[in-house]
């Protein structure tokens, strides 16, 4: 029997709007299932638990006075411990910031709340979302639920770990090289990356970056639409939010939720292992041609194609160290014992950089918009793999080689990702089966340039169309193993830098 936190999101909103589901029921289900595995993984972290049931008890209360619900009513979230939330921790997983406990929401956090969501707890990252590996000096590393040694991918690992093993049925994530993509494809749930402004951003240092934004993470696409509509909005605080004046453009938009219904054989599809630069393992090179050989009759076109991406790894390497120049210096500069590897190395590469290096990679970054731009003229999506390995163990760092060929930044495994980030198109990483290793395989779909709904819609037809395949189905770790295994605060370096 299905227990209430492993319904999906929709199916729990439609129960609760019934009658025929208590949010009450449903928090503490989910409170269960933390209790009885999140020993093992450590994916959520610092807990609201009191005011969360409080919220529950009132969300049951509305329903049963017939009121108004709104679209993610009693549902409880995980949030990522990157986002400010009211009276609950929030330390970016630095040490600088271990007490911190902020005095209002964030603006996604609060259109969250808005519309109905519960806040259940934070759910860890690496310090500032730095690297793809989700571990801190504050509460330490999260384990993939399928290998509780190997890496949960980040920094929205704890977000992907808390819905792969139940703990919450949506949940928060961001993205800059990957962020949402990489741990849904490392732990079998589904990560969105928007376009940039679609959820409004008040953290954003440099206001006018399309790398970093935020986005939803959940079971499945169609949970991830929903919990994107109640995101999505024409908030003035970010300045990427374009909107028309005096009109709600983003906000309750009906193209989000539900995916609109898609012939898949109507698509031209691009599959590309790579985008001609990527380090992709051989391992992951063979399951993605797998997975293009069973998928390519559900589509009208499908061949093999890349975008133009040569330059993509220059380019993003002096954007990204010009948004953790503006974030980080002072703190390394002044601080610098109490700042990570990570953040320092991302620091001192931006310290080497000119301003005429960054006007080449803005240039550079243009005219790669522009060559995407002629390509989805041929095509309408394109699919890769979602990451570039499969997962290894948590305590390594970063993957300093790949098949024997080393990397050149602690971030280059994570090319297939940033590849679509320096563009600024929506992509979304689903679960298709596991590779041969026995770990989820994530596939990544992307879209043309504000095709957020087309994206969606992909994803959720291709979920529909693999529905009753087991090779393709989402892979689910086991909870029974899990809930017997020791804590994973036991195993060596948990609480490390590396």
């Amino acid at each position: 029997m299905t227990e209430p936190c492993d319904l999906p999101a929709v199916e729990a909103r439609r129960l609760i709007g019934t009658r025929r589901l208590s949010p009450v029921e449903l928090l503490e289900s989910c409170l269960a299932r933390i209790g009885r595995v999140n020993h093992a993984v450590n994916a959520m972290v610092a807990m609201d638990t009191d005011r969360a049931r409080a919220a529950a008890r009132a969300a049951e209360a509305a329903v049963m006075a017939g009121g108004k619900l709104g679209p993610l009513h009693g549902l409880p979230i995980g949030i990522k411990d990157l986002e400010e939330t009211e009276g609950l921790r929030t330390t970016w997983g630095s040490p600088l910031f271990a007490e911190h406990v902020p005095a209002k929401d964030e603006a996604m956090v609060r259109n969250i709340r808005a519309a109905g969501a519960i806040v259940l707890g934070k759910t860890n990252t690496p310090e500032f979302g730095a690297g793809a590996n989700t571990r801190n000096v504050v509460y330490g590393a999260t384990g993939n639920p399928f290998d509780p040694t190997k890496s949960a991918a980040g920094s929205s690992g704890g977000s992907a770990v808390a819905l792969a093993t139940g703990m919450v049925p949506i949940a928060s994530g961001s993205d800059t090289g990957g962020s949402l993509r990489n741990p849904a494809a490392f732990n079998g749930i589904v990560g969105f990356r928007p376009s940039a402004g679609l959820v409004p951003s008040e953290r954003r240092g440099l206001g006018w970056s399309n790398l970093p934004v935020l986005g939803p993470m959940a079971r499945t696409a169609e949970d991830a639409a929903l919990l994107l509509s109640a995101m999505a909005s024409d908030d003035a605080v970010d300045p990427l939010a374009y909107t028309l004046h005096g009109r709600d453009v983003r906000r309750g938009d009906p193209a989000l939720f539900p995916p609109m219904r898609l012939d898949l054989g109507t698509l031209r599809v691009a599959a590309t292992p790579d985008f001609g630069f990527a380090p992709t393992e051989r391992h992951i090179r063979k399951v993605f041609a797998a997975r293009v050989a069973k998928l390519a009759p559900l589509f009208g076109r499908l061949e093999e194609a890349t975008p133009d991406c040569r330059g993509s790894d220059e380019a993003f390497e002096v954007l990204r160290a010009a948004s953790f120049l503006q974030a980080h210096l002072k703190k390394v500069q002044e601080t610098p014992d109490k700042v990570g590897p990570n953040v320092r190395a991302n620091v001192e590469e931006g310290l080497r950089y000119t301003l005429a290096d960054y006007a080449r990679a803005a240039a550079e970054q243009t005219r790669l918009y522009r060559l995407w731009q002629g390509f989805f003229a041929k095509h309408d999506i394109i699919i890769s793999p979602a990451i570039t390995i499969s997962p290894r163990d948590w305590r390594e760092l970063y993957p300093a080689e790949i098949d024997d060929q080393p990397t050149r930044t602690y971030y280059h495994w994570l090319a297939l990702a940033y590849a679509v980030t320096l563009v600024g198109h929506p992509a979304i990483s689903i679960p298709l089966g596991r590779d041969g290793a026995g770990m989820p395989f994530g596939l990544q779909i992307v879209g043309p340039r504000g095709g957020d709904a087309l994206v969606l819609a992909v994803a959720a037809a291709i979920e529909a169309a693999v529905a009753g395949d087991a090779e393709l189905a989402r892979p689910v770790p086991d909870i029974a193993a899990l809930a017997k295994a020791g804590p994973i605060s036991a195993m060596p370096e948990f609480k490390t830098w590396g």
